[in-house]
């Protein structure tokens, strides 16, 4: 099984089995409070990156429609779900609006390790987890365009009571709070263009660009920003 140790820095070479030594990927995570679009913004930026593969998370949830096992998500019982908490099999893993979400280490090495970059789509409360136990996760926090619309989105949606609700707007304050773990912050209030940042932030980070991609995305200041149109 891995462990915490096996995480190497991306852009270190790493011996192929059959050849010279191979670029080994580089893992991006995309965190935000439910609602926000992060699905569909991940979704979207894996099927226009050829290079760029989606982790496919462990879940307690029921599937939603349209969702299929081992694509959207692995879904598996309670009972299996705490099987593989106790084997240590996850980076990360957190409880949810009443249901666990988890990665598994295996889920993360097997294309890193094959040099293939790869995509994280994760709670806040786990992407403290991965920030703990890996040094090579570039971070990406999105924010909606307002709580207002937040909960616009949550209503629109169809899929949670009143009860549910009412617990994921509570929540989004407590993961705002949390947002100092994440290197880059977005507001998603235009789809494609948010769709496009996450884009240019993959492209940047392969090409070193670390330095410029602060000074546009940098997550004091996104946030910094945010917090002055609440007002």
């Amino acid at each position: 099984m891995a462990t915490a140790e096996m995480a190497v820095r991306p852009g270190r070479e790493v011996a192929a089995a059959d050849g010279p030594p191979a670029r080994r990927g580089i893992p991006f995570l995309v965190a935000a409070p439910s609602g926000t679009g992060k699905t569909t913004v991940c979704r979207a930026v894996v099927a226009r990156d050829p290079d760029i593969a989606f982790s496919v998370s462990h879940t307690t949830r029921p599937p939603r429609e349209g969702e299929r096992d081992g694509v959207d998500y692995h879904f598996v019982s309670e009972a299996e779900f705490r099987r593989l908490v106790d084997e240590d099999a996850f980076v990360e893993w957190a409880e949810y609006a009443g249901n666990n979400y988890g990665t598994s280490w295996r889920a993360l090495e097997e294309p890193l390790a094959a040099g293939r970059d790869l995509l994280l789509e994760i709670e806040v409360q786990g992407a403290r987890q991965v920030r703990e136990r890996r040094d090579d996760v570039r971070f990406l926090f999105l924010l909606p365009p307002s709580l207002a619309e937040l909960e616009r989105r949550l209503r629109a949606r169809g899929t949670d009571s009143e009860e549910a609700i009412q617990h994921r707007l509570a929540l989004v304050r407590r993961e705002l709070a949390a947002a100092e773990v994440f290197d880059y912050a977005l507001v998603n209030d235009d789809l494609e263009g948010c769709i496009g940042d996450v884009l240019s932030i993959i492209a940047a980070e392969r090409r070193g660009e670390r330095e410029a991609l602060r000074r546009r995305y940098g997550r004091s200041a996104v946030l910094a920003q945010w917090e002055r149109r609440l007002g």
